[in-house]
């Protein structure tokens, strides 16, 4: 097959890239924006691979996709192309009503299209448990779980949710939506909780954390979250919804002294900082649909992938300094004309 995944510059989609190319014949067509957190920096050792072909571009630009589908025979499109810093949509909505929800729907009516022609078999939307709000103390999110999005990020999200759901029912796409918890590993953007207390850390920075630290994740290896996203795309059923978690529900503050201990750097270095406005309290993932059904289960334990993390980071200070500093950023504007 040849599969158009969007968003691939990213944490998650260059992570999925690598698996796909290890463990498939595939051909993958990268598409990406490059904003501030898609670095190609992510995917230097499958550049020259022959089943890989990077194509600059946004997803908002339905001829721009209708072409790159047509010369590249793209057969399958994995949208993992969003906006995703809860933080950043709370400062502003707008970019994120316009990649997660407008660049969705160009997907869908592109997809819509080659699937009319016969050319196009799957349809896989990524999305976030976060689509379902905040829990109590007890239970876990379902499929059948009702979207209650809390932050302007989560609300882009269900909406795109919403827009598959309707081009299945109305359209009989053949699409499927995974939900998933908290991911976390090599290559995450140090703007998320666990990239940056590791690279606080290392520097012996203040490691800020919101409120009382007890908010609680679901965390998930991201290898994991990409097995996930492959078994739905090879054997999920139309037009379903597939939860996938890590079964590694943690408060805040236990993820954050779990890396100064790994890391040997003290507890003092914590700062508890005004917490987000509306913080969504707990999140927990049901995953029993996707196990069932296909056969996925979470291989790597929160302590496994948590140490793998830790030494991926340590051993690729150059990256982490790249992408603190912005000067990934340089090679961008030189090659693409444009300034972030």
């Amino acid at each position: 097959m040849t599969i158009l995944v969007t968003g691939g510059a990213g944490f998650i989609g260059s992570n999925f890239i690598r698996y796909v190319l290890a463990n498939s014949a595939s051909h993958i067509v990268n598409l990406d924006s490059l904003t501030y957190a898609g670095n190609l920096e992510n995917l230097s050792d499958v550049e020259q691979n022959p089943r890989y072909t990077f194509v600059h571009g946004s997803i908002q630009n339905k001829e721009f996709i209708e072409h790159i589908c047509l010369v590249h025979g793209v057969t399958g499109i994995i949208n993992f192309a969003a906006e995703s810093h809860v933080d950043r949509s709370i400062l502003s909505a707008g970019a994120f009503i316009d990649t997660n929800v407008q660049g969705t729907l160009v997907l869908l009516e592109v997809a819509k299209k080659l699937h009319e022609k016969g050319q196009l078999t799957r349809y896989v939307q990524v999305s976030t448990d976060e689509v379902y709000g905040s829990l109590g103390a007890e239970g876990a999110f379902t499929e059948e779980t009702p979207l209650a999005p809390n932050s302007p990020y989560s609300a882009s999200k269900a909406s795109a949710d919403m827009l598959v759901r309707a081009f299945v029912h109305t359209h009989d796409l053949p699409a499927l939506t995974t939900r998933c918890s908290n991911n976390y590993g090599p290559y995450q953007f140090p703007e998320k909780l666990i990239p940056l207390m590791i690279a606080n850390a290392i520097d012996d920075k203040p490691l800020p954390v919101y409120g009382d630290g007890m908010n609680v994740r679901d965390w998930i290896y991201v290898e994991d979250h990409c097995a996930a996203v492959w078994a739905v795309f090879e054997r999920g059923r139309d037009g379903e919804i597939y939860n996938a978690g890590g079964a590694s529900e943690k408060p805040n503050i236990e993820v954050v002294k779990t890396l100064l201990q790994t890391l040997n750097k003290p507890e003092s270095l914590i700062k508890y900082v005004t917490d987000r406005p509306g913080h969504d309290r707990r999140y927990a993932i049901d995953f029993t649909k996707i196990s069932d059904e296909l056969g996925w289960k979470p291989r790597y334990s929160f302590a496994e992938g948590l140490q793998k993390t830790v030494e991926w980071y340590v051993a690729n200070k150059e990256w982490l300094e790249h992408v603190r500093s912005g000067a990934y950023l340089a090679y961008y504007e030189q090659q693409y004309g444009r300034s972030k």
